[in-house]
């Protein structure tokens, strides 16, 4: 079975988010109009605490674009974003989110930041998303939303490890930045990805 999986299309990410995709809105409508063709849509929604460790708030001197160590792990210091229950965490109204059947909630854990739908940056700890799309007997993976280059390609090279089909359908996903999309699309294809 194929499942389309929408990933953070939330107001923080769209033109006048905290952390803002340029055209992020325009993908709205396309990402509509697919959801026609699947019987399963889950989305994933980026979930943080107020002093989430990505926050460049949350580290003194520091500020957005910084990158900092944490646990071994780099981690660049975005804008506060999708804090839980805020405006920004929400689907934008014009997306239509009723036909959604499951979200997953990802970077809830204030200590480390989650661009994969499937598992933390760490890759110590799991969403419920893998066990739930095998339990519906998927095997099919479409994926869409933003930003390319960041959580899109995060969650489709996890999916495509956790067994899935994955494919990328790239006019329903924007990015930050046109270099970093190209390698992300080149990276994605390396590890079996079909990009649409």
């Amino acid at each position: 079975m194929k499942a389309l999986l929408v990933i953070d299309v939330q107001n923080d990410f769209l033109p006048g988010g905290k952390l803002e995709i340029k055209g992020g809105n325009q993908i709205i409508s396309k990402i509509n109009d697919l959801m026609n063709n699947y019987n399963l849509i889950v989305a994933t929604k980026d979930w943080h605490p107020e002093n989430h460790i990505s926050f460049s708030s949350t580290h003194e001197g520091k500020k957005v674009g910084d990158i900092i160590k944490h646990n071994g792990i780099n981690q660049i210091l975005w804008p506060n974003h999708c804090i839980q229950e805020s405006f920004g965490s929400k689907f934008p109204k014009e997306l239509n989110y009723n036909k959604i059947n499951k979200i997953v909630y990802k970077g809830k854990n204030k200590d480390i930041d989650s661009y994969s739908g499937f598992n933390d940056n760490a890759k110590n700890a799991s969403t419920e998303l893998s066990v739930f799309l095998k339990d519906k007997g998927v095997d099919k993976l479409d994926c869409v939303g933003l930003a390319t280059e960041y959580c899109v390609k995060h969650t489709a090279l996890d999916a495509v490890k956790e067994g899935f089909n994955t494919r990328v359908i790239i006019s329903c996903t924007k990015g930050l930045s046109n270099n970093d999309i190209k390698d992300a699309i080149n990276e994605m294809r390396i590890n079996g990805i079909v990009i649409i």
